[in-house]
């Protein structure tokens, strides 16, 4: 009898098979991912413009690991969000820190470049640091950060490739626009989506579902959609003809591109001139938060009921999105799901891909992915 649960999945057919239930429902799955993917890929963190204040710091988790975006004078950093001293979460909340980030417990205090400025009293009462100590060798342990436009990503382990390698496919097909006229004009916060967060990624990778679970949202017929695959860059695209195109009355009918880069980032561009960017983190198996910040590509403010339009229409997609994802990891604990369910060979095939992706990452296959360390947890047989 077989018992690897990966079997389906990694056997050629001309159907494909999706990842096996396990991927989506196991913590274990889940801790590995953490270890194996997120830590060794560029992944995106926050958005650029909630910190536009020297001194303003955001705690983030990447990987289920705590990280501390911070606004410097040159621009921003990223950080482990652990003081040097106790391992103490240093920062709990967004927020302005001044020229110093101080530690609530014993006061420790960093500067916004990660050294360590003061450890009062650390020595005794004289204010001078204990023999060995040297404040120049305690600073926060930085973090690989690079900011894309708007877009903060970071690498925990500093193995990752190029940050120009892992951003120019989605820069290709972003080079017909003025990104340096991007506008935020409103942000979503959706909270937690009772779902895995592949599962939100794949939804947004694939046209199929389109025109069922958006009917009363969008007017973009399924065969006017294509499925693409450009190396990590995984999703699909709308060409309407003259006559089809049309936006408002709640509705959405206009040329667009859905794209997404390996592991979390996501870019949605609707002509002329919107764009939608989603933050997915994922919070446990079982749990993701999700954020959208919507976009314009235009001078000035655009009118307020425009603005609460836009805000109206992309949550109602959101939700109708929420609730087929959260179904989604409702049904994987079916016993019929074990083997990962069939993917179309024609509107599936970055959802495939992306699934083969997260596959040999937990797996240490990619050759941009170091081999895992022999504490990684072991959450069944990955061939």
């Amino acid at each position: 009898m077989n018992l690897d649960p990966f079997q389906s999945f990694l056997s050629p057919a001309p159907i494909p098979r999706g990842l096996p239930a396990l991927a989506y429902t196991s913590e274990s799955f889940h801790d590995t991912e953490n270890e194996r993917l997120f830590a060794r890929a560029w992944v995106l963190a926050g958005f650029a413009h909630e910190m536009a204040a020297c001194g303003d710091v955001r705690p983030v988790s990447v990987g289920g690991r705590p990280v501390l975006l911070v606004r410097g004078e040159h621009g921003i950093a990223a950080f482990h969000n652990i003081c040097r001293h106790r391992c103490l979460q240093l920062v709990e909340r967004p927020g302005n820190a001044g020229r110093l980030i101080r530690c609530p417990y014993h006061s420790w205090a960093y500067g916004l470049d990660g050294s360590l400025r003061a450890a009062p009293f650390f020595g005794g009462t004289d204010h001078r640091p204990p023999d060995g100590f040297d404040l120049g060798e305690h600073g926060l342990a930085g973090v690989r950060c690079e900011v894309w436009h708007d877009w903060i990503f970071v690498n925990l382990d500093g193995g990752a490739p190029a940050f120009a390698d892992f951003i120019r496919p989605i820069a290709e097909r972003l080079a017909h626009l003025d990104l340096a006229r991007l506008k935020p004009v409103a942000t979503l916060d959706f909270g937690v989506i009772n779902a895995n967060w592949k599962f939100l990624m794949e939804n947004f990778i694939e046209p199929y579902h389109v025109q069922f679970v958006h009917s009363t949202t969008t007017d973009q017929p399924l065969t006017d959609h294509a499925a693409f695959i450009d190396r990590h860059c995984l999703g699909c695209t709308v060409k309407l003809s003259a006559g089809q195109a049309r936006a408002g009355g709640g509705t959405l009918a206009v040329d667009s591109s859905f794209l997404t880069l390996f592991p979390n980032f996501v870019l949605a561009t609707y002509a002329p001139d919107q764009l939608g960017v989603h933050l997915n983190t994922a919070l446990g198996a079982g749990r993701t938060s999700q954020r959208r910040v919507i976009y314009l590509l235009r001078d000035g403010m655009p009118p307020g009921r425009e603005i609460d339009g836009l805000k109206r229409l992309w949550r109602k997609v959101h939700d109708e999105d929420h609730a087929i994802c959260e179904r989604l990891q409702s049904g994987r604990h079916s016993p019929l799901a074990a083997g990962g369910g069939y993917l179309s060979p024609v509107w599936e095939i970055g959802v495939r891909r992306f699934q083969e992706l997260v596959h040999e990452a937990v797996a240490g296959q990619r050759d941009n992915i170091r081999q895992p360390s022999p504490s990684a947890p072991d959450y069944g047989k990955i061939p």
